[in-house]
């Protein structure tokens, strides 16, 4: 889990860092960074779960040295590419990242077992948002007092680092106890539960992007983007506090539940954006509830997909998670760009209600259909 900290920090900095690089640097408008944000997400989308496939097949080692030599490549070159190329390249860039969050939930499967994984989960969450508290902080600060050449240059020496680290360790991604065996067809386990748990990610990330980028925003509309790490840091401490609630109580609310009060308690953030301390504290509630979505999303998946294909269900997990980034970040970009930081924020929220909201309808009409026509031997 500390080498997961580690390596989470330069990932966690890459989309605030680029898309003041776009705004400042190059001069375009946030629904511009939003489209680079996205190439970016959705070539990582599109790539994770053939990433987590060969590393069920070939192991770990091989595929990070292929994917951390071609990111690092990519983000100490960025600072110098037009915007018309940056856009073009970050898609395929994007499907070589190395997929730091779905390693360590398949490492974390692995070594604990399943009535402790939401605890571990939940750990693994709230480690996901002090990096958050580090990454996007010292990047904003470097950007904004050296250059977002600097700050750039320093996600490609953190990729490096990330890849030497990740080589040597190699941790293992399956348990003592689960026997090796041929991978079991795509279609035997992509179950219809599995698909709306993915759904219903994509929701909840699309509000987090898009939260994101409204904060962002609004700190930059009042002259206040200076205090984004701030802002950013209690986003993170309310988060963590959440995600230790979910990991310490014997039982917790669902991933839906979750989701719905994510999207829900953005959605009047808006009112009060000025000054960034009552921007803050406007931010906790909804990011209570940031770290437990996250935590019970990784604990359903673990427990739906088999060994053998792990790595692609936490690859599709990670697609799902993407995806929602993808989504939010152009879509509330453009809103805020014809509008305010206010509507940005209700965006993100409805727009994650409506997306969560289908899985959920998805998933409730089958286990409808289910219970109306009951199949022997299908319990299970």
């Amino acid at each position: 889990m500390a080498l997961m900290l580690l390596a989470r920090v330069p990932m966690t900095a890459m989309g605030m860092t680029l898309a003041l690089h776009v705004v400042a640097d190059l001069g375009r408008g946030y629904g511009a960074a939003g489209l680079v944000g996205t190439a970016t997400t959705l070539g990582a989308a599109i790539g994770a779960p053939v990433v987590g496939r060969m590393i069920d097949r070939h192991g770990l080692r091989p595929v990070v040295a292929v994917c951390g030599t071609a990111g690092t490549a990519y983000w100490l070159s960025t600072p110098y590419l037009p915007y018309e190329i940056l856009l073009v390249v970050a898609l395929p860039a994007g499907m070589l990242i190395v997929p730091v969050a779905s390693i360590a939930r398949q490492v974390l499967t692995a070594l604990v077992p399943p009535e402790h994984r939401r605890a571990a989960f939940s750990l693994d969450s709230i480690s996901l948002e002090s990096s958050y508290m580090i990454g996007p902080a010292v990047g904003i600060a470097v950007s904004t007092q050296v250059s977002s050449t600097a700050a750039l240059t320093g996600i490609a020496a953190g990729c490096g680092l990330l890849t030497v680290m990740l080589w040597w360790r190699d941790p293992p991604l399956r348990g003592e106890d689960e026997e090796p065996g041929d991978r079991p067809p795509l279609r035997s386990w992509l179950s219809t539960r599995l698909t709306a748990t993915l759904l219903v990610s994509v929701g909840a990330l699309f509000c987090l992007s898009g939260t994101e980028v409204t904060t962002l925003a609004a700190l930059r509309a009042t002259g206040e983007v200076a205090w984004t790490g701030s802002v950013i840091a209690v986003m993170c401490l309310a988060s963590a506090a959440g995600g230790i609630v979910h990991g310490a109580v014997r039982r917790s609310l669902s991933q839906s539940w979750l989701t719905a009060l994510l999207n829900l308690l953005v959605l009047p953030v808006g009112l009060l954006g000025h000054p960034w301390w009552l921007l803050a504290f406007a931010l906790v509630p909804t990011n209570l509830a940031c770290a437990p979505t996250l935590s019970a999303t990784a604990e359903e998946v673990s427990a739906l997909a088999p060994p053998r294909a792990r790595g692609e269900a936490m690859g599709l997990l990670d697609s799902a998670t993407r995806l929602g980034l993808a989504l939010g970040s152009p879509v509330v970009g453009f809103t805020i760009d014809r509008s305010t930081p206010a509507w940005g924020f209700v965006t993100a929220g409805l727009g994650g209600l409506a997306i969560a909201g289908t899985g959920l309808a998805a998933r409730r009409l089958t286990r409808s259909r289910g219970l109306r026509n009951p199949v022997p031997g299908t319990a299970v």
